[in-house]
C-alpha cells in the first residue's frame, strides 16, 4: 500500500501547525455530531482555575487524527503495509478523528455514573446516518471504524491491530491531550518530543506496537508527564471540587428521577445547564453555583487508603451521598440552623493506572517488568500520592467558621 500522504486540505492548529486531510475526511468535521464537540471544553471546569483552558474536544479530535496519520505512515514504512489495507487505514484515521463523538460534557464529571460508555455512544453514531455514509465516503468501513473505537472483539487481525494503536500508553489520544492541555493551561509538564517518540515505534501485528529498550525513556517521559499533569491540572484541588459539584448535581437528579440517562447522551456544556434549569430538585445547587464560578471551599483533605473500608465505601456514590447527608445533619446541629446536603461535597478521584503492557523487543518482556524506573513497586508508591479525599462546602457553611476538624474525622 502506498504511503498515506496524498492529502492536500490544510488545517491550522496551534500545537501541530499544519494538519493535512482530504476533502472527505474534512467533511466529517462538518457533520452535526462532530460540530457538537466545538461546544464541549476539553477540560470542563478547569478554565475556572486555568483561564486559558478553553480548548474544545473538536480541536483535540483533529489533533488525534494528525498523530494517527503520522504514526500510521511511519509504521507502514516499517512493515505494517504487509497486513494493512487501504480501507483499514482509512477506518483507523476516521476512528481517530471521530473517537470522542459520544463524549460527555464537563470532562469526566459523569464518568462514575451509570451511563453508557462514551465509546459505545460513538460507535452507535458512526453506524447510523448521516455519519455512516460520510465515513464510507472516505474509503473507510463504518463497522470497522466503530469497532476500532469501541474495542469490541473482531476476528480480523487488522482491526485488532488498529484497536491497539488507538488505545495504549503511546496512543495518539494521549500524545495530543498531554501536549494540548499543557499548552492551553500554560504549564510545561505535558510537552512531549512527539516526532521522536513516533520514530521509535515498531509495528507489531498482534500488539499494535513495540519498542526497543533505547526508547523506554520516551515512555517514561509520557508517564511522568501524565503524573505531573494529574497533579497540577487534572486533579488540581479546585478542579476536582468543581468536577464533583457537577457530578453530584447530575447523580442526584438521576437518582430522584428528575433526569434520565438518555437526557445526557449527546449533550454539550450549555445543554447540561439548560437541562438542569428545567429540573426541579434542591441538589442541583452545586451546578448552579459552578455556573457562577463559585467553587466550594475545601475544609479537609486526607490521602486515600486502599485498606481503609471507610475510604472504600466512599467510592460508592450512594454511600458518598449518605456521608454528605450525615455531615449536613452535624453542621445543622452545631450551628442551630438548617444546613442542606447540597452545600457539602465529598470528592474522591477515580482509580488510575501507570502500568503498561507495551512490549520491549530486545529485553523480551513487558514495559513494567523491563529496565524502566516505572516498576510495579514504584507505581504502588506513585498512585497513592495523587488520590486525595477532600471535603468542600459552600459559602453558606464556610462563612460560619465552624471548627471542622473533628467533624470530618468520622467519615475518614
Amino acid at each position: 500500500m502506498t504511503e498515506l500522504n496524498d492529502f492536500s486540505k490544510p488545517i491550522r492548529d496551534p500545537i501541530w501547525k499544519h494538519i493535512w486531510m482530504n476533502d472527505e475526511l474534512y467533511a466529517l468535521t462538518k457533520t452535526a455530531p462532530f460540530m457538537r464537540l466545538y461546544n464541549i471544553k476539553q477540560l470542563g471546569p478547569t478554565e475556572l482555575v486555568y483561564p486559558g483552558a478553553s480548548h474544545t474536544r473538536a480541536g483535540h479530535s483533529i489533533g488525534v487524527y494528525n498523530i494517527a496519520l503520522k504514526m500510521l505512515n511511519l509504521l507502514l514504512k516499517k512493515g505494517a503495509d504487509s497486513w494493512v489495507s487501504k480501507q483499514g487505514a482509512m477506518s483507523f484515521l476516521a476512528a481517530a478523528l471521530l473517537h470522542d463523538l459520544g463524549h460527555f460534557p464537563f470532562t469526566h464529571s459523569l464518568k462514575e455514573l451509570r451511563l453508557k460508555e462514551h465509546e459505545d455512544l460513538t460507535g452507535e453514531l458512526i453506524l447510523k446516518e448521516p455519519l455512516s455514509s460520510a465515513v464510507a465516503g472516505t474509503g473507510a468501513n463504518p463497522e470497522q471504524t466503530a469497532a476500532i473505537i469501541t474495542g469490541n472483539e473482531k476476528n480480523d487481525t487488522e482491526t485488532v491491530f488498529f484497536q491497539k494503536l488507538l488505545s495504549g500508553v503511546l496512543d495518539p489520544d494521549k500524545l495530543d491531550y498531554l501536549n494540548r492541555d499543557a499548552f492551553y493551561c500554560g504549564v510545561p509538564y505535558g510537552i512531549q518530543d512527539t516526532d521522536f517518540i513516533l520514530s521509535q515505534l515498531i509495528p507489531d501485528k498482534k500488539n499494535g506496537i513495540k519498542i526497543e529498550s533505547k526508547a523506554i525513556l520516551s515512555v517514561e517521559s509520557i508517564l511522568f508527564s501524565k503524573y505531573l499533569m494529574y497533579k497540577s491540572v487534572y486533579w488540581h484541588k479546585d478542579v476536582r471540587i468543581a468536577t464533583a459539584m457537577m457530578k453530584k448535581a447530575i447523580f442526584t437528579g438521576i437518582e430522584k428521577g428528575r433526569i434520565s440517562p438518555e437526557d445526557l447522551y449527546h449533550q454539550d456544556d450549555e445543554g447540561i445547564f439548560r437541562l438542569l434549569e428545567k429540573a426541579d430538585y434542591p441538589e442541583k445547587k452545586p451546578a448552579e453555583d459552578l455556573r457562577l464560578g463559585r467553587i466550594y471551599h475545601i475544609i479537609a483533605e486526607k490521602d486515600f487508603e486502599s485498606g481503609n473500608q471507610k475510604h472504600i465505601d466512599l467510592e460508592d456514590l450512594n454511600k458518598r451521598l449518605m456521608a454528605e447527608e450525615a455531615l449536613a445533619e452535624y453542621f445543622s446541629n452545631q450551628t442551630k440552623s438548617r444546613i442542606d446536603c447540597e452545600d457539602i461535597i465529598i470528592d474522591i478521584p477515580e482509580r488510575i493506572s501507570f502500568e503498561s503492557d507495551l512490549f520491549i523487543e530486545d529485553e523480551q518482556k513487558v514495559f513494567s517488568e523491563s529496565s524502566t524506573v516505572f516498576s510495579k513497586e514504584f507505581i504502588k508508591t506513585l498512585v497513592p500520592s495523587l488520590r486525595k479525599i477532600r471535603v468542600a462546602v459552600s459559602d453558606k457553611i464556610y462563612k460560619k467558621s465552624i471548627n471542622l476538624n473533628q467533624t470530618i474525622l468520622p467519615i475518614f
